[in-house]
């Protein structure tokens, strides 16, 4: 069974990176299950660090991009919202090249906290990073209009 409370289409989801860091980034929403939603990021100039590996802040951003917007999904938006309170990576291998893909699947969905596990990993899915982000569930009055 589902989780999701809003639409899931590809296409809307790859909307809301427009003009945002994600964008930048070459972050897409790729695919969509039942229980979890899946992205790509490409391992390029624009991801890399100085040495030319895949930067940690872009493998968190990409993290924090799946397990925000999987948990957005899980919301009505006209009632609450998920904002971010914490999110942690442990960054296990380098790349160099090529595209990871990152996979947010819920640990925990609660009224008041939502937390998810999102396994990033290279291009013969090896496991990169894995990062845990934990959201705030809040009216969505605090947010003031959008």
């Amino acid at each position: 069974m589902s989780i999701w409370k809003q639409d899931t289409d590809l296409e809307r989801l790859d909307g809301w990176t427009r003009n945002t860091l994600m964008e930048a980034l070459g972050i897409r929403v790729t695919a969509i299950g039942e229980d979890w939603l899946q992205g790509t990021m490409p391992v390029d100039h624009r991801t890399h660090q100085p040495y030319g590996l895949l930067h940690g802040g872009a493998s968190v951003a990409l993290a924090e991009t799946l397990g925000s917007s999987a948990a957005m999904l899980t919301l009505d938006p006209a009632k609450e919202r998920a904002v971010g309170l914490d999110i942690n990576a442990n960054h296990v291998r380098g790349v160099t090249s090529g595209t990871v893909t990152g996979t947010a699947r819920p640990l925990h969905l609660g009224r008041s906290t939502q937390v998810w596990e999102i396994r990033i990993e290279d291009e013969a899915g090896k496991l990169v990073c894995i990062s845990r982000l934990t959201m705030a569930v809040v009216p969505a009055t605090a947010m003031g209009s959008r």
